[in-house]
């Protein structure tokens, strides 16, 4: 007894010691790439978006969650850019019309990606790639086009920051403004109308940890440079966050790879418990034979009763009844005088044409005062009345 005693408080220090060595032990550095504003770890953009006031000095900073489309749908925007940082740059049909009118305006779009919609690539005929060698982890070196921007050494950038290069590039259409080492196009510019579109295809350089250092810091302030001044500077975030509206209660578990796996083992080991209680207990089910419908036979015996008696009349009657219920229910109007303010009268509230109720009141006037209908003109009421429905609001 002793013996285990001795043992189970010997387990519970050890076990004490293990916890707080845990806890205090050093976190490993998060190299995750979220792109996102608030994110102070190596590759978000809290400092670049802490930044923007003095890059683009008296501009209002406004993040959009929206997609391209409801952001600049109706709006028309004078002297902004349009930022868009994320590891892939998703847009439809209608993003890019709206994207293409902004900057036919004179604004300016500036995307810094891995990746792009397959809509942009085929657009603008741009691929991209990367030529970071992991066997001997060598930088390449890249530089600017411009003569004046240009440095003398260039810009190497650890970790393959600065790797990403289009493997095609349109050049009737697109301007480059950078390239690498080995002659690669890696910043491009694209003029539309007023304005222009700018792609960088390595996001990671706009990250807190390149521009913590001084030579990504000046490459960078450079990049930025080809934007003109501008009033507002509109910040994507439905690339890197998502939809406004997706709000979902477990968007807390998706966002962290543990949570998330520990949901779904959770969610399978339930379901696997369901599937063997529901084998094992299930009763058998008995066919219950569903309700007939005798609406259709209904409607069958009467018309065949009609039919028989043959008194086009009778249904001609009831037919011009139906349609002035449905008249002083619908518009309100009084239909005991069939006259010309009365077509006028249901004409406005309707919507119909001239051509669909016109005709459709003198039928019905004529056949009130017919002794005798034949089914012609029994048929011509019943598609009057069905052209008035179509047209009718």
């Amino acid at each position: 007894m002793k013996g285990l005693r001795l043992y189970l408080i010997g387990s519970a220090i050890v076990t004490l010691v293990y916890l707080i060595a845990q806890y205090y032990k050093p976190k490993p550095t998060d190299w995750t790439a979220t792109y996102l504003k608030e994110d102070k770890i190596p590759l978000g953009t809290y400092i670049l978006y802490q930044e923007l006031g003095s890059i683009f000095p008296k501009s209002v900073v406004s993040p959009s969650r929206l997609p391209v489309y409801n952001t600049l749908k109706d709006k028309e925007f004078n002297h902004t850019a349009y930022l868009f940082i994320a590891g892939e740059v998703r847009m439809d049909e209608y993003d890019y019309q709206e994207l293409v009118k902004y900057m036919e305006r004179g604004n300016s779009v500036f995307i810094a990606t891995y990746q792009l919609s397959d809509l942009l690539t085929d657009t603008l005929n741009l691929r991209m790639n990367s030529i970071y060698n992991y066997a001997n982890k060598k930088a390449t070196r890249i530089n600017f086009v411009d003569p004046v921007l240009k440095d003398k050494k260039g810009y190497v950038f650890n970790k393959g920051l600065g790797d990403q290069y289009f493997s095609r590039v349109d050049t009737s259409r697109a301007t480059a403004l950078g390239r690498n080492a080995n002659g690669d196009v890696n910043f491009v510019k694209y003029t539309y109308g007023k304005g222009a579109m700018y792609i960088l295809p390595s996001p990671q350089l706009l990250g807190n940890y390149n521009l913590l250092n001084p030579v990504g810091a000046n490459y960078v302030a450079k990049v930025l440079s080809f934007l003109p001044p501008v009033e507002r500077v509109i910040w994507d975030e439905n690339n890197t966050k998502g939809n406004v509206d997706d709000e979902s209660v477990l968007r807390v578990l998706f966002r962290n790879d543990r949570l998330k796996w520990a949901y779904y083992l959770a969610l399978t080991g339930l379901l696997i418990f369901v599937f063997f209680e529901m084998k094992r207990r299930q009763r058998i089910i008995p066919i219950v034979e569903p309700l007939r419908n005798t609406s259709v036979d209904f409607v069958k015996v009467v018309g065949k009763v009609y039919y028989q008696q043959r008194d086009n009349r009778d249904i001609a009657q009831k037919k011009i009844n139906y349609f002035l219920a449905h008249v002083r229910t619908n518009y309100r109007l009084k239909a005991t005088k069939l006259d010309d303010g009365f077509i006028s009268d249901l004409m406005v509230k309707s919507g119909a044409t001239a051509d669909a109720i016109k005709p459709l009141i003198e039928m019905i006037n004529n056949l009130n005062n017919a002794v005798v209908i034949n089914d012609e003109a029994l048929i011509k009421l019943n598609k009057l009345i069905e052209k008035f429905y179509r047209q009718a609001q």
